[in-house]
């Protein structure tokens, strides 16, 4: 499956966050008009100083006013989903006003997770793997993705979703966390983890916009096989910082945030090849190590 330059009129980046202003940038030098849509007037006036035409719109609300989008429309839809629940309450409420509104684009490249999968033991897990999420965190984006591929196939709209492990970057690092001496897990009981440098993600965005399919689904990874105690321990070393004491299970109940835990109740390697291959993407932090060798130290 090849990739090509689609001419698009416009692109649109619904949460318009981090990764979504590096995905604009790599947009406004190909001369394409970006629109972000935001909820906070922070992260508005973030967009107006680089340039992005910005839209601060609540998607809690169930009709939100969007923003003009024609049929030959990139859309990316970056947006969290509620903190609670089960549901993407968010993306209906999109997806609705995009109907009432009769705004339908070419195309929606989304960014799910890789939790939809759920545990699956340390196993090695491509795009066939049946989604079975354990956690509301993951139920939510797996209920964003049915609600997705159901619009656009009545819409004939083409979609791309993106299953996304961690992110890592400068400011996406867990150092305070470390620098608390929270503890982690045994590593011989620590769970398998995946990552992406937040520069490839941005990168591997672009690309999912000009592979060639009406529906795809791909697995992002730099494909490394690690563990979330490797992890910290990794960092740690970086930074200078101690190592975080490890804990075994039962203090581990004790003593970490419920949230910790249920990524540590869930293990899975994710198979990277679909997106290497189709998207033509040459990573540019294939490893941790090289991700933080360009982050000096000295500055945190």
């Amino acid at each position: 499956m090849n990739t090509q330059i689609t001419p698009y009129e416009n692109v649109i980046i619904v949460g318009c966050g981090d990764i979504g202003q590096r995905v604009a940038q790599r947009w406004q030098v190909r001369g394409v008009t970006v629109t972000g849509i935001v909820a906070s007037e922070v992260s508005l006036k973030s967009l107006e100083l680089q340039g992005v035409k910005s839209y601060q719109l609540d998607l809690d609300e169930s009709e939100p006013n969007f923003p003009d989008a024609t049929d030959q429309s990139l859309l990316y839809y970056f947006a969290p989903p509620p903190a609670k629940g089960v549901e993407d309450s968010r993306c209906q409420h999109m997806l609705s006003t995009l109907s009432n509104q009769k705004l339908i684009p070419k195309r929606i490249v989304a960014i799910s997770t890789t939790g939809v999968y759920g545990d699956c033991a340390g196993d090695v897990i491509n795009e066939d793997q049946i989604p079975n999420p354990t956690a509301d965190r993951a139920r939510r984006r797996h209920d964003m993705e049915n609600r997705l591929r159901d619009w656009c196939e009545s819409h004939a709209t083409e979609l791309v979703i993106l299953r996304v492990g961690g992110i890592y970057g400068p400011q996406r690092l867990p150092l305070k966390r470390i620098q608390q001496g929270v503890p982690v897990l045994e590593e011989s009981l620590a769970p398998k983890t995946n990552r992406i440098h937040q520069e490839d993600l941005a990168d591997i965005c672009v690309a999912a916009a000009k592979v060639d399919t009406a529906y795809r689904i791909y697995n992002v990874s730099d494909g490394t096989d690690s563990n979330m105690t490797e992890y910290f321990y990794t960092l740690a070393d970086h930074f200078h910082l101690p190592r975080p004491r490890a804990v075994d299970w039962a203090e581990a109940e004790r003593t970490m945030s419920a949230g910790m835990l249920s990524y540590l109740k869930e293990s899975r390697r994710i198979d990277n090849a679909r997106m290497l291959a189709e998207l033509g993407i040459i990573l540019r932090y294939p490893t941790l190590e090289i991700g933080l060798s360009e982050i000096d130290p000295e500055t945190f």
